[in-house]
């Protein structure tokens, strides 16, 4: 059974309300769901709900798009073994190390598929980008979660306990999605010893590039060292390329091997892969928009911090912020303001998730932080 993609902003909120949406089926023919958030929403919307980049892409990125016009009506196919070719000596591995998904969300639900047979189980952490365990569940595989340690981190020493023979896939978000924080390398190289080899270690790295701290490293560091370990990486946010869909995993030839049958054909279109070539090419652009969104981060929690709030330390483009109750009610008034800000995540329900848009934006979201949850109330609860 194919399994229906969906934008990673929109997952959990399609899986959540599928049935509902069958019943309500002629809605499909009227406008579509990401328009409801994006073309149709009012002029001077500010919109720091999804951890896009607010920037977009590089301009030679654009150039690149506008120049694919000639080749719209062709199938990607020769574009797609070049930028495989390109991300192949950007990691230096071999092009069968490497393949593209729309989006790195296909490349999760690809992983579901390849390494989740019948009676098996994901492990992950509780909370943490739910796609895995959302595809997992339309597999009809079992899910498990580990709470996050106190400071909001993946408790890894607990995931690989919890591993068993029955643990197809184990799921780790670096940074983290929705906390923003990190495991460390010692961390990790800790973990991967502990993992069984029959487990499927999943490392998605969407974040990667607004990293500072020096403890941090990437799965690539391991590449060639844990024959079970795949990296996933997205041009969606440091490139900001969101709406453009193209992301990719890295890892040995029998994973990826294993991978491909469940990828779609011609998953990338013939404006992104030029675009991503041209990204890739284009490292100042990546540090330009790296000190930009995390400065902006900085700048914010550091006013948040006057305030006298409490905010999970980030190594990504978006924080999280105590605002003392129910945050469900908060994030409508923010939006009645014309300001979109994250979703709900049901085990920090008193946490607002806010993605870092341009200074302005950020400097008028504070403005109406301080007016819908003033400080006090916030430190009192």
């Amino acid at each position: 059974m194919k399994i229906p993609l969906v934008t990673r902003r929109e997952f959990a909120r399609v899986v959540g309300t599928a049935a509902a949406a069958a019943v309500a089926a002629p809605d499909l023919f009227g406008a579509p769901q990401h328009a409801k958030r994006s073309d149709a929403l009012p002029a001077g919307t500010i919109q720091i709900d999804s951890n896009e980049n607010p920037y977009g892409p590089t301009p030679k990125a654009i150039e690149a798009i506008t120049q694919s016009e000639h080749v719209a009506s062709r199938y990607p196919d020769r574009m797609e073994q070049r930028i495989a070719e390109a991300l192949a000596q950007y990691h230096k591995v071999e092009p069968e190390n490497v393949a593209l998904g729309c989006g790195s969300t296909e490349i999760l639900r690809a992983s579901d598929a390849a390494f989740l047979a019948p009676g098996n189980h994901v492990l992950t952490a509780e909370p943490t980008f739910e796609a895995v365990l959302a595809f997992a569940r339309v597999l009809h595989a079992n899910t498990r979660k580990v709470p996050l340690t106190a400071d909001h981190r993946f408790d890894l020493p607990r995931l690989a306990a919890a591993c068993t023979p029955e643990t197809g896939l184990v799921y780790i978000c670096n940074p983290n999605n929705p906390t923003g924080t990190i495991v460390t390398r010692d961390e990790l190289a800790v973990f991967f010893q502990k993992v069984p080899a029959s487990t499927t270690i999943l490392l998605d790295e969407a974040y990667f590039h607004f990293v500072e701290d020096p403890s941090y490293a990437s799965a690539m560091e391991w590449f060639g060292k844990v024959p079970n370990l795949v990296m996933a990486r997205t041009f969606s946010k440091v490139y900001g390329m969101a709406g453009m869909r193209l992301g990719y995993a890295v890892g040995p030839k029998e994973k990826i091997a294993a991978m491909r049958p469940h990828l779609l054909w011609s998953n990338a279109n013939a404006a992104v892969l030029p675009a991503a070539l041209a990204s890739l090419n284009d490292a100042d652009n990546v540090s330009h928009n790296r000190d930009l969104l995390n400065g902006t981060r900085r700048w914010l929690s550091q006013e948040l911090a006057k305030d006298g709030r409490r905010v999970i330390p980030s190594q990504a483009n978006f924080v999280m912020i105590d605002v003392g109750g129910d945050v469900g009610p908060i994030i409508e008034t923010f939006r009645a303001r014309g300001i979109l800000v994250g979703r709900k995540f049901p085990s920090l329900e008193n946490w607002l998730r806010v993605s870092m848009g341009t200074r302005p934006e950020m400097e008028t979201f504070l403005a109406a932080l301080r007016s819908i949850v003033p400080a006090q109330t916030a430190s009192a609860a």
